[in-house]
């Protein structure tokens, strides 16, 4: 509906309030959920725990992310295509349906990965806890949202030395915070 966030809300300025990109959206409309390399890595860190298929590698990440990353199929399967070139998992075709283990190579990747493993699914519990707000009522309060956090820390910035603007801002932002919370309660 509201097309791609700027870049300021995707990159470094949300890291510190919400983890990294958020938001997400479905499908990866207002930012990507994986950055470069990281969907292989955690392929191999689900594969950890024994062998699986591609239907449950997607369901299991949409299931990590509360439902905010939904996988696709020309997501996965190239990259575990790819994960199978580099020699990092193998796959078994019996009963009908590919599956996919982990090598010893692959155990080494994630052992020198591990820092970054555990980044992604904090990343994807944190995009879990606002699954319940991604509806469409609040894909329409979220570029009024970001847009009040971008203009509160623009202002913020410029006024790094003037300590009562800074005070200020945090009051305005605390009034509305409040006045929200009281429309939720009526």
């Amino acid at each position: 509906m509201y097309g791609r966030c700027g870049s300021w809300w995707r990159g470094g300025l949300a890291t510190p309030f919400m983890g990294a990109g958020f938001p997400w959206g479905r499908g990866g409309r207002w930012g990507r959920f994986f950055g470069p390399g990281q969907i292989r890595l955690a392929l191999l860190s689900m594969l950890e725990g024994g062998p699986k298929h591609g239907y449950e590698l997607m369901k299991e990440l949409e299931a990590k992310s509360g439902g905010i990353y939904k996988a696709s199929a020309g997501a996965i399967y190239p990259a575990l295509q790819q994960l199978e070139d580099e020699e990092l998992v193998t796959s078994d075709a019996s009963g009908g349906k590919r599956t996919y283990s982990l090598t010893k190579s692959g155990k080494a990747e994630l052992q020198r990965e591990a820092e970054t493993v555990k980044k992604i699914w904090q990343r994807a519990e944190q995009a879990g806890d606002w699954a319940p707000w991604m509806g469409f009522e609040g894909a329409e309060v979220m570029r009024p949202a970001a847009e009040v956090m971008k203009t509160a820390l623009r202002t913020a910035t410029r006024a790094s030395h003037d300590s009562a603007r800074i005070a200020k801002i945090r009051e305005i932002l605390e009034r509305t915070k409040q006045e929200i919370e009281a429309l939720e309660k009526s």
